[in-house]
């Protein structure tokens, strides 16, 4: 392998590296809204009993901020990766980090709603 190859190579590598780095990151996320999903419904169902026992009103499980939780990680790694694609490799990094303060905000203020 010639140094012009190493050079034609490294390129391409770096922006992948960058890439699955913060994917790792994104996919922590992913996995909080995984575990919200399977956990806020059976906390809610014991929390109803309560409230039935009592005659009081059942409160519903939030699918539908429990699912945009959920799309939200891998949604916005898609669109960081898609706007940045073609960019240099700090605003790549740069886009991927927006991306993660999105993610973080929107989570915060969903998981606020519940």
């Amino acid at each position: 392998m010639t140094p012009a190859d190493a050079r034609s190579i490294r390129p391409r590598t770096v922006p992948v590296v960058v890439a699955i780095v913060f994917g790792l990151v994104y996919a922590y996320d992913l996995w909080e809204a995984i575990s919200n999903l399977v956990a806020v419904p059976q906390q809610l169902a014991a929390y109803n009993v309560f409230l039935i026992e009592n005659d009081l009103t059942p409160v519903p499980v939030p699918w539908a901020v429990l699912i945009v939780n959920l799309l939200l990680p891998p949604a916005a790694f898609v669109v960081a990766w898609w706007v940045g694609r073609r960019r240099p490799l700090l605003v790549q990094a740069l886009l991927y980090l927006v991306g993660l303060c999105v993610v973080a905000a929107l989570t915060l203020s969903l998981t606020a709603l519940l």
